[in-house]
């Protein structure tokens, strides 16, 4: 059953709306006469949990292994018969996109709820937490992230289903989180090739996942130097089953690249079947493209 990913600036409220969430599916579980439903078993993953200190975001090391922690955590518990809130940063679109894959592979929903806190009022409540010392993050961690934070996006599928709950409303929808991850209008994406991960990596898996998005790269420089100045267009790439669709603006080589480097880092360490790698960056590119 569903993995919802909680995902704000920091003190924006995250633990507070997940334990409602928690508190709510609960009493929807001891209620319900369905076998289906009572056999749920809630799993509430947080950073305090781990035991992972505020601290990690001070520098980009600590900082991924604290995800690879958070990520690990949430892959051991994700089945059919749980429900998984994931309270964590959930700050970066990339690794909402990796969890999304997850949970596409376990054939279980996913949804994600953004905590609507305004950066003004988080910056309060973290001052004030600092203050009287029950949490908060230093300062200049604290301005990081929110610098970083990239919201989610509904019109992306890894962010979709997406439910806003702005500060001042008193609980999340939900009832409507409820229905959408649980009820009649669970919908559960089908796992593909791409998306399912594999046991072991295969032979040569990493010079493969560098070579074949590197030829998909080249094919679209060349496509951009044979049809200078045109506003978007569709590139065929040999071998794949879609074309990349450009958009108006015409990315750079920079941005092309940046795209790939994003690409290569989120499926190094989980390896895809060698044979999906074109299909699934061509999927990821024009996702990207489409939604920038």
């Amino acid at each position: 059953m569903p993995l919802i990913l909680i995902a704000g600036y920091p003190s924006s409220g995250k633990t507070h709306r997940s334990k409602q969430l928690l508190d709510f599916f609960a009493q929807k579980i001891s209620e319900s006469d369905d076998p289906k439903i009572k056999r749920l078993k809630l799993h509430h993953i947080d950073d305090q949990g781990l035991g992972l200190s505020r601290d990690v975001y001070g520098a980009a090391r600590p900082e991924k292994d604290a995800r690879a922690t958070f990520s690990s955590a949430i892959k051991r518990v994700l089945n059919r018969d749980a429900v998984v809130v994931a309270d964590g940063m959930n700050y970066i679109k990339g690794f909402r996109y990796q969890l999304y894959c997850e949970a596409k592979a376990v054939q279980t929903p996913n949804c994600i709820v953004h905590v609507g806190t305004q950066p003004a009022q988080c910056r309060e409540l973290n001052t004030l937490a600092l203050e009287s010392g029950t949490g908060g993050y230093a300062p200049d961690i604290f301005e990081n992230l929110v610098f970083r934070f990239e919201e989610p996006n509904g019109m992306n599928r890894w962010d979709a289903p997406l439910f806003a709950v702005p500060w001042d409303d008193a609980t999340p929808p939900c009832e409507l989180i409820w229905d959408t991850m649980v009820g009649g209008k669970a919908k559960v994406a089908k796992p593909n090739a791409a998306t399912v991960l594999q046991p072991a990596a295969e032979q040569d898996y990493l010079y493969e996942l560098d070579r074949t998005t590197n030829d998909v790269l080249n094919a679209i420089k060349t496509w951009l130097q044979d049809h200078p100045g045109e506003d978007g267009g569709n590139v065929r790439i040999p071998e794949a089953e879609n074309e990349v669709v450009l958009p108006l603006s015409a990315p750079s080589l920079p941005q092309l690249q940046r795209l790939r480097r994003q690409f290569v880092a989120l499926h190094r360490q989980h390896p895809l079947n060698k044979s999906r790698i074109r299909n699934l960056f061509v999927d990821y590119l024009n996702d990207t493209f489409q939604n920038s």
